[in-house]
């Protein structure tokens, strides 16, 4: 791997120890509903379409909110495998995830209030391309699942505020 990322692992990784406020920080999403389902959203200085499928009533410009939710595992997945490979010296060519989540619409469409409206489960399958041995595998894989954020969020609650306030009418 490139000693350009194991250096900046290496550098982030001794800051935060020495300085621990400067290992928090703060993320933010803003977004702005248009037409139909099609929502545009702005992440630091990234512009992104949001949308729902035409099936029911989005116009497909983008994917949808729930299939971002896989997006962000998958790729936080390969992100901190790849993270944790070269701060443990352990080599990997290659990492790639799929990830799929059942729904019950009928949960969003308040059709019966027994089902949830959002995932019922989340399958991840990751490959890895790799000469390491089994055991090491095994020890990145635990390390992965240990501190991949996206996988912790989902995994256990989250507190969340959320307030609504009128801005015009």
């Amino acid at each position: 791997m490139s000693s350009s990322l194991a250096d900046a692992i290496v550098a982030a990784d001794s800051q935060f120890r020495r300085e621990p406020v400067k290992a928090r920080g703060t993320f933010k999403s803003e977004s702005t509903l248009g037409e139909r389902f099609r929502s545009e959203v702005r992440l630091r200085g990234h512009r992104l379409t949001v949308d729902e499928p035409h099936g029911i009533g989005g116009t497909d410009a983008g994917p949808t909110p729930i299939e971002l939710v896989l997006a962000a595992l998958g790729t936080c997945q390969e992100i901190t495998y790849r993270a944790f490979a070269t701060a443990l010296g352990i080599p990997l060519a290659g990492v790639a995830v799929t990830v799929e989540g059942d729904i019950d619409f009928r949960g969003f469409f308040a059709i019966d209030e027994h089902i949830r409206p959002g995932f019922e489960r989340i399958r991840v399958e990751v490959r890895l391309d790799s000469s390491a041995s089994d055991e090491a595998l095994e020890r990145l894989t635990a390390a992965v699942n240990r501190h991949c954020p996206v996988l912790d969020m989902l995994s256990t609650p989250v507190p969340t505020a959320l307030s609504v306030m009128r801005v015009a009418g």
